[in-house]
């Protein structure tokens, strides 16, 4: 079934990502020396960026992203504060998306920046690096971060809150940003010195399984979706198979996963029409959920179709364009790269 040296390929993908981390800590979206805005650094693609190196162990790599993050916030602890107090109205007002990757100040050309899955991703490794006794709180000012960045989600009601979303467009309520905010919170009520409401995890609950399994009002079958099953596990077993029917037959090309239908990003047609850009992780998404399910030979099977997504010289893409072997310019995308890594660590430990 095998036609991989898993471990001589883990080595290689893990060192891609590593090159894009800078002294700070934090990760670049891609190359440092990309034309694309992509060497700037985002709260999500540091968090889906260390996901290959917990799930290969490398847990000092981890230590040293979320310990930017938690900076980050710091740096800006008025900015949230502010915010649990009164309550956004702005999207300049959230916590923003991305931010420099050295000075930790925040972007302020126009963009999209509520998106409250990133917030609750940031708190989900700071939290699980607790739970694995690997901590990087060293101050009462970090600790206090921890719980500010609860009541900033809280605050929001972030179970109704219109936002971004995980690919920084149309202002709705989003399954996957409530998704995220639910995995995160339910894994900090494991802290007994963090204080979480447990309606804040009920209405969350509430609201993502009246939801699924849609998207969003606006979004039927969405890539984004299957962050729900990896890494936050907060489907039920229907909604698992529903969301992952609606991928694999609606969004599943030969490159990669559209992220939704008539996606404009990247598409190959002049009108934005019926040619979406084919995304590479997704086909790694997609072996990694078959991988935990146990389906061996569906894991493999995406798998497979993953690693015929890698270049020639070794590196994972962001997307090809439609029905081509032309990726683009953001190459390698670290989050794909780490994607790749998870999706070959759990399919060697299936045997």
């Amino acid at each position: 079934m095998s036609s991989f040296d898993f471990d001589a390929e883990i080595v290689a993908h893990l060192a891609v990502v590593r090159s894009l981390q800078k002294p700070s800590g934090v990760f670049t979206a891609s190359a440092h020396n990309v034309f694309t805005g992509y060497d700037k650094a985002w709260l999500r693609d540091i968090y889906f960026m260390t996901l290959g190196f917990l799930e290969t162990g490398e847990l000092e790599t981890v230590q040293k992203a979320a310990k930017a993050l938690l900076t980050v916030f710091v740096k800006h602890k008025d900015k949230i504060n502010w915010a649990i107090a009164n309550k956004p109205h702005e999207t300049w007002q959230y916590i923003h998306a991305r931010f420099h990757p050295e000075t930790f100040e925040e972007y302020w050309e126009e963009w999209g920046n509520s998106q409250n899955d990133a917030v609750g991703e940031v708190l989900n490794i700071l939290v699980e690096l607790e739970l694995r006794g690997a901590s990087v709180i060293d101050t009462p000012e970090e600790r206090e971060m921890l719980q500010s960045i609860i009541d900033y989600l809280i605050a929001l009601e972030y179970w109704h809150d219109p936002d971004n979303g995980i690919w920084e467009e149309n202002m709705e309520v989003h399954a996957s940003s409530v998704g995220s905010c639910v995995a995160s919170l339910k894994k900090a009520q494991l802290l007994p010195w963090l204080k979480v409401a447990t309606d804040a995890i009920v209405l969350g609950e509430s609201a993502l399984h009246e939801l699924l399994p849609r998207e969003s009002r606006n979004k039927f079958a969405d890539l984004a979706l299957l962050s729900l099953i990896y890494p936050f596990a907060v489907t039920t077993e229907e909604e698992t198979m529903e969301i992952l029917h609606n991928v694999e037959y609606h969004l599943t090309r030969d490159k990669g996963v559209i992220r939704y239908k008539l996606d404009r990003y990247y598409n190959n047609n002049e009108d934005g029409y019926s040619e979406e850009a084919e995304w590479c992780f997704g086909l790694s998404w997609l072996a990694i959920i078959y991988a935990e399910r146990g389906e061996k030979e569906k894991a493999y099977y995406y798998l497979r179709r993953a690693k015929a997504t890698v270049t020639p010289a070794g590196l994972v893409p962001e997307l090809y364009y439609s029905h081509t072997g032309r990726p683009n310019d953001n190459t390698p995308l670290g989050w794909a790269e780490s994607m790749y890594v998870v999706a070959l660590k759990k399919v060697q430990d299936l045997g």
